[in-house]
């Protein structure tokens, strides 16, 4: 029978500054897919569920811990900053004896729950696990190096294998990913006696290796499934060449559920997508938050698609932009529409081109086709409203609301100032600023009388 896994605590090192990033904002909270580096991190280490999860802020810390609020975490301030092993160090304070400690990088965000679980699964009282890769090219990174017997004894950071002209740790390409597992009690008195013996005079966390076997610890190394879980990000080239490998991943998991999208590297998803069966996206969307596509819902390309649910049959054509809102099923959206939050179509509702609705309801088979701006409405079922017509719903102070009952027709060019309702089968004349109720059934007309001016001399430029 295997022994129960001793209590696991996890320490997130994010405190870096990523100079090489060129910006002010901490490298942990630049975007990836929509999120922070750093809550993709963080992502995988909950699906551990470790007793604690220490997470070590410095350069910026106070925009970390905003920009994720929400998570469950125990915030520690690494001040002033003096390397990885120092980071460590300042993080296990906060971390009791018993058990192992797992220590994660906040800018490897491809990492993922599995290989996690499998390398603190591999640590325990006298076994220090190490996560390590291979790589085509190691430039830039910790090297592992073992005895002749294949076992770990230390790792050698690239920038102290220059200074050392260490020819032999330069070859090698298996890299340290700065991610490990150790006994708790253990690595808490090891790094207390590391020193700053490097290049840079900053505490390496990576020290911690040699001494495990001077102490008498099995050092075991365990590898991801994919190099691309260890992927750190340290400038925008690297950032940006990681989203894409983060869309790919993306685009394939849509087409094996069964999504078909017109060109799998023209998709971007930053949040979450569901898709039902038959969905086809087109090129050149983006999905942001919360997506959801029903059953044969058709994406056109170029759509913009936030925090919204689309219902079965639905189409959403080009240049459309939704957010916060529902689209019924088989309702028709765009060219070029707007939805806004608090939007809700009901079925097979057309919204044509340059329509803009927000906070609106409409029933079904309403129509809005081109050219019009429905907001804080409450419209019936086969209502067809009229190019150019809009609701006044703000006089500058207050939002009202506008009511427009089942089979109502609104002319072309019409303003509805709210608070006023239409009654059902009410037809508003073009061109009509409406200002109070019209009755059912009734036609309503509310516009100046035309007058023509015989012999009218229009007027002429002065010279």
């Amino acid at each position: 029978m295997r022994p129960p896994s001793p209590p696991l605590s996890v320490i997130v090192l994010a405190a870096g500054k990523g100079t090489r990033m060129k910006s002010q904002r901490p490298k942990v909270l630049q975007p990836l897919a929509g999120r922070p580096l750093l809550a993709h991190s963080l992502r995988a280490v909950r699906e551990l569920e470790p007793r604690q999860t220490v997470v070590v802020v410095g350069h910026g810390a106070n925009a970390v811990r905003e920009a994720l609020a929400d998570a469950a975490v125990t915030w520690v301030l690494q001040s002033p900053q003096n390397g990885t092993g120092h980071a460590a160090a300042v993080g296990l304070a906060a971390v009791p004896d018993e058990g192992v400690t797992l220590l994660v990088t906040g800018d490897t965000p491809l990492i993922e729950a599995a290989t996690l679980r499998a390398l603190a699964e591999r640590a325990g009282p006298q076994c220090f696990a190490l996560l390590t890769c291979v790589l085509a090219d190691a430039t830039g990174y910790g090297r592992i190096v073992r005895n002749a017997s294949g076992e770990v004894v230390k790792i050698v950071e690239h920038k102290d294998a220059l200074a050392a002209h260490d020819a032999a740790a330069l070859a090698t390409n298996e890299i340290n990913t700065g991610i490990m597992a150790a006994p708790t009690a253990w690595l808490r008195q090891a790094l207390s006696r590391l020193t700053p013996h490097n290049a840079q005079g900053e505490l390496y966390l990576t020290d911690v290796i040699a001494m495990a076997g001077v102490d008498g610890l099995a050092v075991v190394t365990a590898q991801p499934a994919d190099a691309m879980e260890v992927s750190g990000v340290n400038d925008k080239a690297q950032l940006a060449a990681l989203e894409r490998a983060v869309q790919a991943r993306e685009a394939q998991r849509l087409m094996r559920s069964g999504v078909t999208l017109a060109d799998p590297a023209r998709i971007d998803v930053r949040g979450t997508l569901e898709c039902g069966s038959d969905v086809a996206i087109d090129v050149g969307c983006v999905f942001e938050g919360v997506v959801q596509l029903a059953d044969g819902v058709t994406i056109g390309p170029n759509c913009v698609l936030r925090d919204c649910r689309v219902e079965a049959g639905a189409v959403v054509h080009a240049m459309s932009h939704l957010e916060g809102c529902v689209v019924g099923a088989d309702a028709r959206v765009g060219p070029f529409a707007r939805l806004r939050p608090g939007a809700a179509l009901g079925e097979e509702v057309h919204i044509g081109n340059f329509v803009e609705v927000k906070n609106a309801t409409l029933g079904k088979g309403a129509k809005a086709n081109h050219l019009a701006y429905l907001g804080d409405a409450s419209v019936g079922e086969r209502v067809n409203f009229g190019a150019g017509s809009i609701t006044a719903n703000y006089d500058g102070a207050n939002k009202h609301r506008t009511v427009i009952e089942s089979d109502v027709h609104v002319g072309s060019n019409c303003v509805l100032v709210a608070p006023v309702t239409l009654g059902a089968g009410a037809t508003v004349g073009g061109g009509s600023t409406v200002t109070k109720d019209a009755p059912p059934g009734a036609l309503t007309v509310a516009r100046g009388k035309q007058v023509s001016i015989p012999n009218w001399k229009r007027p002429r430029k002065g010279g």
